[in-house]
């Protein structure tokens, strides 16, 4: 109401608006027609006209239609005053239609509501004729009604602004005309009496503001139009010797004065939703009883009756009557009782279990009260009394109906039964149903192809009969967890239905067995629901055993069939150790999985769900831990740890048994004899000006590289501390190192200038000193001779290695040409050379480089003296030697003198007896073009490793004293060489001083 009210108010606006400024007088400007409504779909013409003015004409005019103008392709203009427009109607709303003038003139705008006219456009549609007219009149008592009720069909459409109405008329001939209006589609008119057996004319009159039309007339007499109420007293009369009808009695509803009547009758079986009718033609008119044939005995009928006027085409059927319900009479049962058997396996593996059930005939006539059954076993011809009919009673209700067990037995495979069964009720018995059990060998093929499936809310099954002999007929059977049924079907049936009362998610075993002729064969079997949905439940998931550290193994139950309620499609397995959840979809027929790729030390939460077509259940959660270590993983580290080690252990006593040489020599220096030794039995042959001995020994190598020029001032800066030292000097000059009494075998102590020392070395017990003498005329103060004298060498170490051949012998001959007798004799100088040319001294000095490069080893490697190639010893030894040449050639021979007479003086290891022993690191320092060695506030003259010295040289350079060790064994080897090398440069020395000297006298 409110949006109808709304749109009428927004049409009358425009209305206002042409109409208030007119102030009272008539407007300039005149719509037509005036007209109500207009058809929808149509076309609609309008004329303006324009009055009383001449200030205007009809080019200033100009149409709207819902504040929409329309095009002047639509305008007709028929003269100066008059315009017309044709618009297409649509659409069911409400329009107005407006003829309005240009502002043209300030009179035309003042006075806009004079120049304006509208026309409302109603819109709907033109009534349709109605359809269908009827008429009914009822009985009221033994009496039919006046009034008669009419309905037809509506035809068309209509709008809520154009409604249409109708009107019905109804005339009684040659009397008068009664009419009733109406805006539905029915309606009743009630006369002073009902014109009985007098004709009647009623027609419908449709009509709106676009029109009016009528129905077609229905002329009939008045009886064409009674109803009257259904027949009463409907009952049913049983008689027992006519078990197969029942007599039908009823009485009249109305008198029969008023209208002839016909009857209609339709019955049923209790149980039956299906009517059977009587044929009107086998029905007289007038009756009020009727005998029902060929029913069913013992079986309850349910009848009703109706009527109407028995003439043809007139009146209606009356509604149906209460029902009326009978039980006919029994009889001996007509058909055959349903045999069937359900075969299992037997106690023992030759043997089956056949257990024989029963239905009712299907026509039993009666009640069943009891069972006669016979099993024939053919091959005992009846001895055993196996032909006797059995009687087997049946106590049951009457509304349970089902199957009876009526006897097991145990059946061998190779024998081979026939059972007869027959039915009896209180009347007679039913002919006997036959079934015959073959043996189990000689069984007949199943049908092929069998297929079940749900539509139409039934099972359905194909099948194909079976390759072998024709069967006669088919048994389906169906069983459940609590319900088994079964029914027949003929030879050429291939589509059935099962007919049985089967419940919505259920699983059935639907099985077809072919009959031979009463021969049973064998069944193929299906499983089918009639519907399916998810599971009423989830599997039950555990473990399989312990979790290991990566996997675990899980098992599940299957879920009961009675829960399932559909096909298990697949299994769907969800795990999860925090917010992600993995899955793992596994088939139907698999009941275990092994989960891989966990973590180890980690708890689980794991679920299943079973998933059918109609959904999936989850079951419920198992949580378990994985192992921190995998099973094994502990004993096999411990083994592998264990083998590791055993295989380290090994190879390092392989590496030792094969490598013990080289370990003795690192770890156990070779310590010889000092018995052995021969440098006990030989001592300087010139004699030696006493000196005071130091109290320790130097443990590194001291070499004195005294020359005879440089002896005499190195002699003169002892002299103060000889005395001092004197007494002990000599007590240990003669004792040696080996087992004799030289001062070089015994503890030196660091000489100084102020004569401080230090203790007795500790490691002089764990290290044999080897001495030689290195002496020359000028040595240790002592002027050189003129005459030519034999030099003698006296030099020590401490190394491990033992005396050379030529050391420890040195009274044996050496072969000659040797290259150890070669060497030494090199090393005697005579006074003859003081004659020598300096230039000659170079010479013999870089010849014996050179033969020195040609020989590396310094004592016969072979009896033979066979040529070897150099080992990595001998190459050690070039560098050393070549190293030590080339620094005593490049420092050593300028401002000795100088040197040694410096503050705080310069001493040669060899200057005492009681030289300190080396430290860890040695510090050099270049200074003057020599080389000195610091231990605090004393010097030394020292040999080291030299080659690690590299050019440029640095004013300080230390040096491990660690790296002696390379020399190994053959440190002697490098001492002697230092000795002869050293000898040759102060051979040089002195020359170079006694030609100075003669220089000086001339």
């Amino acid at each position: 109401m409110e949006s109808g009210g709304g749109a009428a108010m927004l049409l009358l606006v425009p209305l206002l608006v042409c109409a208030l400024p007119a102030g009272g007088n008539k407007n300039y400007l005149l719509t037509a027609p005036d007209i109500q409504a207009v058809e929808i779909g149509t076309d609609f013409t309008a004329s303006c006209m324009i009055i009383d003015t001449d200030e205007i004409t009809a080019d200033d005019l100009y149409w709207n239609v819902s504040q929409t103008t329309v095009p002047r392709e639509r305008y007709t203009k028929v003269n100066q005053t008059t315009l017309n427009v044709t618009i297409h109607i649509t659409g069911e709303k409400l329009e107005w239609l407006f003829c309005l003038c240009k502002k043209v003139s300030p009179n035309v705008i003042l006075n806009e509501g004079r120049f304006c006219h509208g026309i409302m456009l109603q819109k709907g549609y033109r009534p349709m004729r109605p359809e269908n007219v009827s008429c009914e009149a009822l009985q009221a008592g033994q009496q039919i009604s006046p009034t008669i009720t009419c309905s037809w069909a509506a035809a068309g459409r209509q709008t809520k602004e154009v409604p249409t109405k109708y009107t019905l008329m109804l005339k009684v001939v040659s009397s008068e005309t009664f009419n009733v209006s109406t805006e539905g589609t029915s309606a009743s008119l009630t006369l002073n009496i009902f014109p009985n057996f007098m004709e009647l004319e009623i027609w419908v009159v449709a009509h709106n503001k676009l029109g009016t039309i009528e129905s077609e007339r229905l002329r009939r007499e008045a009886g064409f139009f009674v109803k009257t109420d259904p027949p009463a007293n409907v009952i049913f009369i049983s008689e027992t010797s006519f078990p197969t009808t029942l007599l039908l009695n009823w009485s009249r509803p109305i008198k029969i004065q008023q209208i002839g009547l016909i009857y209609e009758i339709r019955f049923c079986s209790n149980y039956s939703h299906e009517w059977t009718y009587v044929p009107l033609s086998d029905m007289n008119k007038d009756i009020q009883s009727f005998r029902l044939q060929y029913l069913q005995p013992d079986t309850v009928y349910v009848c009703q009756v109706r009527c109407k006027n028995d003439k043809e085409g007139y009146g209606y059927w009356s509604e149906w009557s209460s029902n009326a319900t009978e039980r006919t009479p029994e009889d001996r049962p007509k058909s055959k009782p349903d045999l069937w058997k359900i075969t299992s396996d037997g106690d023992n593996a030759i043997e089956r279990r056949v257990q024989f059930i029963c239905k009712d005939p299907v026509f039993s006539n009666g009640r069943i009260t009891r069972f006669e059954m016979k099993v024939v076993d053919q091959k005992d011809r009846g001895k055993n009394g196996s032909w006797v009919w059995q009687s087997i009673p049946v106590n049951r209700s009457e509304a349970h109906g089902g199957a009876v067990i009526l006897r097991e037995i145990r059946l061998a495979d190779k024998k081979s039964v026939k059972v007869f069964v027959t039915a009896t009720n209180s009347v007679g018995k039913s002919d006997p149903a036959a079934l015959f059990i073959p043996e189990k060998a000689h069984e007949l093929g199943p049908v092929e192809d069998l297929k079940v499936w749900p539509r139409g809310g039934r099972l359905w099954l194909d099948w194909k009969p079976p390759g072998g002999a024709a069967a006669t007929e088919y048994v389906v059977q169906w069983v459940a967890a609590d319900q088994m049924d079964w029914q027949r079907e003929n030879r050429s049936s291939r589509l059935v239905a099962i007919k049985g009362d089967l419940k919505k998610f259920v699983c059935y075993t639907v099985s077809v067995y072919p009959i031979y002729s009463g021969w049973t064969g064998k069944s193929a079997s299906v499983q089918a629901f009639l519907e399916q949905s998810a599971p009423l439940e989830g599997p039950a998931v555990c473990l399989s055993g312990k979790p290991g550290r990566n996997e675990a193994e899980l098992m599940w139950t299957q879920i009961p069939l009675s829960r399932r309620q559909g096909f298990i499609t697949n299994y769907t397995i969800s795990y999860t150790s925090g917010s992600q959840v993995h899955t793992v979809v596994v088939p139907p027929n698999v009941s275990s999985y092994t989960l891989t790729s966990l973590l180890g030390n980690t708890k689980y939460d794991v679920w299943i769900s079973a998933a059918t077509v109609g959904g999936s259940s989850k079951g419920f959660n198992h949580s378990f831990t994985t192992l921190k270590y995998a099973p094994g993983e502990i004993e096999f580290i411990v083994v592998g740890v264990s083998l590791g080690f055993l295989f380290v252990f090994v190879m390092t006593m392989l590496l030792c048994f094969y490598k013990k040489d080289a370990i003795k020599r690192n770890f156990w220096p070779q310590i010889p004899n000092p018995g052995e030794s021969t440098i006990g039995t030989w001592s300087p042959e010139c004699p030696l000006k006493t000196e005071t001995p130091k109290e320790n020994c130097l443990s590194g190598i001291s070499v004195l590289d005294v020359d005879v020029c440089d002896g005499k001032s190195v002699f003169e800066e002892d002299k103060a501390g000889l005395p001092l030292k004197k007494d002990k000097y000599l007590s240990e000059e003669h004792s040696s190192g080996i087992g004799g009494s030289s001062c070089m075998s015994s503890p030196r102590q660091s000489v100084s200038d102020s004569d401080e020392g230090g203790d007795m070395a500790d490691t002089t017990a764990s290290t044999v000193q080897y001495s030689s003498v290195v002496a020359s005329n000028g040595y240790k103060g002592q002027t050189p001779s003129s005459q030519p004298q034999q030099q003698a060498v006296f030099s020590r170490s401490e190394s491990t290695q033992p005396l050379l051949d030529c050391e420890e012998n040195p009274d044996v001959s050496v072969p000659e040409g040797s290259r150890q007798s070669q060497r030494f004799l090199r090393h005697p100088r005579s006074s003859s050379h003081a004659n020598r040319d300096p230039a000659d001294i170079d010479r013999l000095l870089e010849t014996e480089r050179r033969e020195a490069l040609e020989h590396l080893d310094f004592c016969p490697l072979e009896e033979d003296a066979e040529q070897t190639p150099p080992t990595d010893e001998q190459s050690g030894l070039i560098e050393f030697r070549d190293a030590l040449s080339q620094l005593i050639d490049d420092y050593g021979d300028e401002d000795g003198g100088d040197e040694r007479g410096r503050g705080g003086g310069s001493r040669s290891l060899h200057d005492g007896d009681d030289a300190p022993e080396l430290p860890e690191a040695a510090s050099f320092r270049v200074d003057n073009k020599r080389f000195y060695f610091d231990v605090g506030s004393n010097r030394y003259g020292v040999f080291l490793k030299i080659s690690e010295v590299r050019q440029p040289y640095r004013n300080t350079i230390t040096v491990p004293l660690k790296a002696w060790a390379r020399f190994g064994d053959n440190f002697a080897r490098y001492e002697e060489e230092m000795r002869r090398i050293c000898s040759c440069h102060k051979e040089k020395r002195a020359t170079d001083a006694r030609q100075d000297g003669e220089e000086q006298e001339d």
